[in-house]
């Protein structure tokens, strides 16, 4: 794929994610997909493949969130199969806490799916916000 094909790819997994659907970021998941979330915090580290990435990483997350979560992109820079996007996430968990944070994720992608991301985001904020995973 292009790298305008693969930035058009990560705009419309961004629509969904705007508007609180999560499906088309999750069915643009490779099988192998891997996400490695930067930092120190319990909750760095890469999780490998599509089925642990919803299990250990998205299911204990999304159980702390009170209402629904909202990413907004505000860039997009495509080379390549790599798309860089700048966004920021915006949710309350159901400790009241507000995690309202911006990250940048650093995208590969392979035949017109996800095959890793790098997040780099407020580690101090994760330390705040979030329970460790469970």
């Amino acid at each position: 794929m292009t790298a305008a094909a693969n930035k058009q790819l990560m705009q419309t997994i961004f629509a969904g994610l705007a508007a609180g659907n999560g499906r088309p970021f999750v069915d643009s998941l490779a099988d192998d997909f891997a996400w490695t979330i930067t930092g120190t915090t319990k909750w760095s580290k890469t999780y490998r493949g599509k089925k642990a990435v919803r299990e250990e990483l998205l299911k204990p997350l999304f159980a702390q969130f009170a209402d629904q979560y909202i990413n907004t992109a505000t860039r997009f820079v495509a080379e390549g199969d790599i798309v860089v996007v700048e966004c920021r996430g915006r949710v309350t968990t159901k400790s009241g806490r507000p995690y309202n944070s911006s990250y940048c994720w650093v995208c590969r992608i392979e035949d017109g799916k996800l095959k890793e991301l790098i997040e780099y985001m407020d580690t101090a904020l994760v330390e705040r916000a979030l329970a460790d995973p469970a």
